[in-house]
């Protein structure tokens, strides 16, 4: 956020109080980010119709939004995760569990930057079964820090859990994979380490 520009909060206060077009920047602010996150775990298509309930849910209730905080970001990745929850359940319910288990968290990413955080094709071809591998709580916030770049803490508010349990989940989950990458670059000292910490 620029220098003396409005916080997410003061939009939001602002667009409550009879200024509703406020909402505006926040929307132009996360939604490239949350659309990551969501084309991440849903697919690009299906982010594009997510985004739109994210952004309507979040106008709808923007009300209840706790001004205390200043970056909207964690609460947007919280909606998001409720429609992405909700868009798994329906696709279960549609007949179509295969395509559900196939994107929970785990579809291809769309975005470049984060194909460049993968060093090569053999750390990206363990790095997959070793995200499925992780209980599904530490996955959930391994991915919101590494991919979605928030903090523990963030993560936590997202997750609705307290930022210890978060950072404990991070670091267990951290440590699978280090462990796992080490298998695949046994022949190349050090390289899991690197892979694992960033």
């Amino acid at each position: 956020m620029a220098s003396g520009a409005d916080s997410d909060a003061d939009l939001i206060e602002r667009s409550v109080r009879g200024q509703p077009e406020a909402f505006v920047a926040v929307i132009e602010r996360h939604e490239v980010a949350v659309h990551g996150y969501l084309a991440r775990r849903a697919g690009r298509q299906a982010a594009d119709d997510l985004l739109a309930e994210v952004w309507a849910r979040a106008f709808a209730g923007r009300a209840g939004y706790r001004v205390c905080h200043a970056d909207a970001g964690p609460w947007l990745y919280g909606i998001a995760r409720n429609l992405l929850a909700s868009y798994w359940q329906a696709t279960v319910r549609a007949g179509m569990p295969e395509l559900a288990s196939a994107v929970m968290y785990l579809s291809d990413d769309p975005w470049d930057d984060v194909i460049d955080r993968i060093d090569s094709a053999a750390s990206s071809r363990a790095l997959m079964p070793a995200l499925r591998a992780l209980p599904p709580a530490e996955r959930e916030v391994l991915l919101l820090v590494a991919w979605e770049q928030l903090t523990p803490a963030e993560a936590a508010t997202v997750l609705g859990i307290p930022p210890g349990t978060a950072r404990s989940r991070l670091h267990r989950a951290r440590g699978a994979l280090r462990l796992a990458l080490a298998g695949t670059h046994a022949g190349h000292p050090g390289r899991a380490d690197d892979h694992a910490s960033s």
